[in-house]
C-alpha cells in the first residue's frame, strides 16, 4: 500500500491477495488532499476484508458484485437505477454497521415527503419497492458479511402492494382491433402471437423462424428480448418454466408460415419483428382509436389470452403450463376477471339442490 504525491493531487496504489491467493493491485489517483487518499485506501482493505466497519457505499460494491450474475440485466438495471437515486445519497457515507432503525425510519419518512412538481408523491407500490431493495442490501450483509440485524426489517415496511385492475378485451374486440392493424403485416402477427399464445412482450420480440416448427404447428420459447443502453440484449426468459413449447392453432400456423413468406433473406436465428416495445405500444393507441375498443396496455393482451383459456374452460394448471407461469397460484390471480361464473355455479348448485330433494321425497 502506498500514497504519494503526484504532481498537485494525491494518488493511492493498494495491493491485495484475493480469495484465489492471487497478488492484484488497483490504484487510484487525483485527490486533492493525503487525507482523501488515505481514506480511499482504508475503505479499499475493509472491502477486501468484508470488514462491516465499511461505508454503505462500499458494502454496495460489493452486494454488485455479488449480485450481478445472478439476475437479468435489465432487473439489474432497475435495482441499479432505485438504489443509485433513491437509497446511496441518504446512506452512502454511514458505516453499514451503525445504521440504525430510526435512520432508516429518517430515510423513510425524507421519500414519503418527497413531491413531484404536480404535488403528487411516490406512489404506495413504488415506496414498498424501494424499501424492498434497501432490505434486500441489509439482508445480503446478514446472511454472507455477518451483519447482527437488518435495521430496514425492525423500521417496518413503508408504502403497500398495488393491484392494479387487470385488463383484458373479450375476443370480440380483439377482432375488432386486429382489422386496423391488417394493412401493416408486422403488426398484425404481431398481435396475432400476442393474442392467440399469451407471450410476454420480450418474448414475442425474440422470436425467430427456427422456433416455429409448422409440421408440428408448435412455437418454441427459450429467449427474450430487452433494449437496454441503446442495445440490443436477448437473454433468458423471465423465469426456467417461461421456456417452453406453445401448440399453435391452425389458422394461426398458417398465418405465421404466410408472414414468415413475406420476409426478404431472412435468416433461421434473425429477429422476425425486429421493433422494440414502444413500437407496439404506438401501434396499439392507433388501433384502439381507429376502432374505438377500449385502451389496454401490450401487456394486457396476454391477461386476454389468459381469460379467453378460463372462458373456454381449461384448468388453471393447463393454462399456466401455456403461458409460462412459475407458479399455478399466479394463474389463480385471473379468477375474478369472470364473476358470472360464481353465478353460474349458483345456479347450478340449486339445480343439483332441487334434483336431489325431489329423490328424497320420491324416496
Amino acid at each position: 500500500m502506498a500514497v504519494y504525491k503526484d504532481g498537485t493531487k494525491w494518488r493511492v496504489v493498494f495491493r491485495y491477495t484475493n480469495w484465489q491467493g492471487e497478488r492484484k493491485q488497483t490504484s487510484k489517483r487525483g485527490f486533492e488532499t493525503k487525507r482523501e487518499a488515505v481514506a480511499w485506501e482504508y475503505e479499499e482493505m475493509l472491502k477486501v476484508d468484508a470488514k462491516l466497519d465499511m461505508t454503505f457505499e462500499s458494502f454496495y460494491a460489493i452486494y454488485e458484485k455479488d449480485r450481478l450474475k445472478r439476475v437479468r440485466e435489465n432487473t439489474w438495471e432497475t435495482k441499479k437505477h432505485i438504489i443509485e437515486t433513491k437509497i446511496l445519497p441518504f446512506f452512502k457515507d454511514r458505516p453499514i454497521a451503525e445504521i440504525e432503525a430510526k435512520d432508516v425510519i429518517a430515510w423513510q419518512n425524507e421519500l414519503l415527503a418527497f413531491r413531484y412538481e404536480n404535488g403528487k408523491g411516490y406512489s404506495p407500490s413504488y415506496l414498498r419497492t424501494i424499501h424492498a431493495q434497501l432490505s434486500a442490501i441489509f439482508n445480503h450483509a446478514v446472511r454472507f458479511y455477518h451483519l447482527q440485524r437488518n435495521p430496514a426489517k425492525l423500521a417496518g415496511c413503508v408504502g403497500i402492494v398495488e393491484h392494479k385492475e387487470m385488463l383484458f378485451w373479450t375476443q370480440e374486440e380483439y377482432l375488432q382491433f386486429s382489422e386496423a392493424m391488417m394493412e401493416k403485416p408486422l403488426s398484425y402477427y404481431a398481435f396475432e402471437i400476442l393474442y392467440w399464445c399469451g407471450l410476454r412482450v420480450g418474448e414475442l420480440l425474440a422470436l425467430t423462424p427456427a422456433d416455429f416448427d409448422f409440421e408440428k404447428k408448435t412455437l418454441t420459447i427459450n429467449k427474450s428480448y430487452q433494449r437496454l443502453k441503446g442495445k440490443d440484449i436477448i437473454t433468458p426468459p423471465k423465469t426456467p418454466k417461461s421456456n417452453r413449447v406453445i401448440t399453435m392453432s391452425d389458422f394461426l400456423s398458417e398465418e405465421m408460415e404466410d408472414y414468415l413468406s413475406m420476409l426478404y433473406d431472412v435468416q433461421p436465428n434473425e429477429r422476425i419483428f425486429p421493433v422494440t416495445k414502444s413500437y407496439l405500444h404506438y401501434e396499439m393507441e392507433r388501433g384502439c382509436n381507429e376502432t374505438g375498443v377500449k385502451h389496454i396496455r401490450v401487456h394486457d393482451l396476454r391477461h386476454s389470452h389468459i381469460s379467453l383459456l378460463i372462458e373456454l374452460g381449461f384448468s388453471a394448471l393447463a393454462i399456466a403450463e401455456r403461458v409460462g407461469h412459475e407458479s399455478i397460484d399466479i394463474t389463480y390471480h385471473y379468477a375474478h376477471l369472470f364473476p358470472t361464473k360464481q353465478t353460474e355455479m349458483a345456479l347450478k348448485l340449486d339445480g343439483e339442490r332441487v334434483k336431489k330433494m325431489e329423490k328424497v321425497k320420491e324416496s
